[in-house]
C-alpha cells in the first residue's frame, strides 16, 4: 500500500470518528438490547466482528445486552443424537428430553460462543440463562407446545449489577416457572421482554433478512404501529416476520424507545444503525 493510499486510508477513519461524535454523546449511558439469533451468528470471522462491535459500544459508554438464539444450532444436535421432535402447526413440541437439548445447548456451547468471542476481544462478558436469579419468570406458553414459555416477569436486577461493574451480559432465552420448571422461549420475546424491563434505548433484532419489506418488496426504512398493524392486516407482513413485528410493537409499548429489525450479516450491522444517520434495517417507533 502506498503512502498516499495510507492518508486516504487514515483521513476517512478520523473523518468516521468525528462523524459518530454526536451519536456517541447521544447514546452515552444508554442500554442497547440485541437478539443475535442462530442464523446471523454466521462464520468464526462474523462473530468476532460482531464481538469487536460490542466491546467498542461498551467503551464508548453504552450498556450493551446480548440475546442469544441457537435454533440452526438446537435442531442439528437433536439430529445428532437422533433424538426425533414432534410438531404442531408448524412448532416444534419441547418435551423433557428436547428441554435438555435446548437448555444444553443455547446456555452451553452457543452463550460461551459468544462469552468468549467478546472477551478475546478485551470486553467482559459473563453467560446467564434467564433462569439465573430469577431474572425471567415464566408461564406455559398458549398453544400446547409443551415446554415452551411465555414471560410473566423480568427482574432485572442482575444486569444492572453487571452494568455497574462494566460487563456485559450475554443471556440464553430460558425461564424459570413457578413450580421449577425450565422453559424454552423464542429469542425475540426473551429479548422484548428483557428490553422492555430495562426501558432500553434500542432493541437490535438481528435476523437474515434486511429489515422489513412493503408490497413491492423494497426495505422499509421507517414503520409506525398502526402501519404495522396494517401491513399484517392486508398481508404484507407475513410469515416469520409477524413475530418480529409483534415483538418489536410489544417492546416499544413497554417503554423502549425503538427497535430496529436489521440482517446481523451485515458487517458492523450495529455501528451503523447506532453510529450513522441512516442505518441498515427498519426502525420501528410507537408513532
Amino acid at each position: 500500500m502506498s503512502k498516499k493510499t495510507t492518508d486516504q486510508t487514515s483521513a476517512q477513519t478520523a473523518h468516521t470518528l468525528s462523524q459518530a461524535l454526536p451519536y456517541i454523546q447521544r447514546y452515552d449511558g444508554a442500554i442497547v438490547v440485541i437478539k443475535l439469533g442462530g442464523h446471523a451468528m454466521g462464520s468464526d470471522a462474523g462473530m468476532e466482528s460482531f464481538a469487536r462491535d460490542v466491546v467498542l459500544m461498551r467503551q464508548v459508554g453504552i450498556n450493551p445486552v446480548i440475546v442469544n438464539g441457537g435454533g440452526p444450532m438446537i435442531n442439528q444436535m437433536l439430529d445428532k443424537l437422533g433424538i426425533k421432535s414432534e410438531f404442531k402447526n408448524g412448532k416444534r413440541i419441547t418435551d423433557h428430553a428436547t428441554m435438555e437439548i435446548v437448555e444444553m445447548v443455547l446456555s452451553g456451547s452457543v452463550n460461551k460462543r459468544i462469552v468468549q468471542a467478546i472477551n478475546r476481544q478485551g470486553g467482559m462478558a459473563v453467560g446467564l440463562s434467564g433462569k439465573d436469579a430469577n431474572l425471567i419468570i415464566s408461564k406455559q406458553a398458549e398453544g400446547d407446545l409443551g415446554l415452551v414459555g411465555a414471560p410473566t416477569k423480568v427482574d432485572p436486577s442482575v444486569l444492572h449489577t453487571l452494568f455497574q461493574d462494566d460487563m456485559i451480559p450475554v443471556i440464553a432465552p430460558l425461564g424459570a416457572g413457578e413450580n421449577g420448571e425450565t422453559y424454552n422461549i423464542n429469542g425475540d420475546t426473551a429479548a422484548g421482554a428483557i428490553a422492555a424491563a430495562l426501558k432500553a434505548d434500542r432493541l437490535l433484532l438481528l435476523t437474515d433478512v434486511d429489515g422489513v419489506r412493503d408490497a413491492s418488496g423494497e426495505v422499509m426504512a421507517e414503520l409506525s404501529a398502526a402501519q404495522i398493524e396494517a401491513m399484517v392486516e392486508d398481508g404484507t407482513i407475513a410469515g416469520g416476520m409477524i413475530p418480529k413485528t409483534e415483538t418489536a410493537l410489544s417492546a416499544i409499548r413497554g417503554g423502549v424507545r425503538a427497535a430496529v429489525i436489521l440482517d446481523g450479516r451485515t458487517e458492523n450491522a450495529c455501528l451503523l444503525e447506532l453510529f450513522t444517520k441512516q442505518g441498515p434495517g427498519t426502525i420501528i417507533r410507537a408513532s
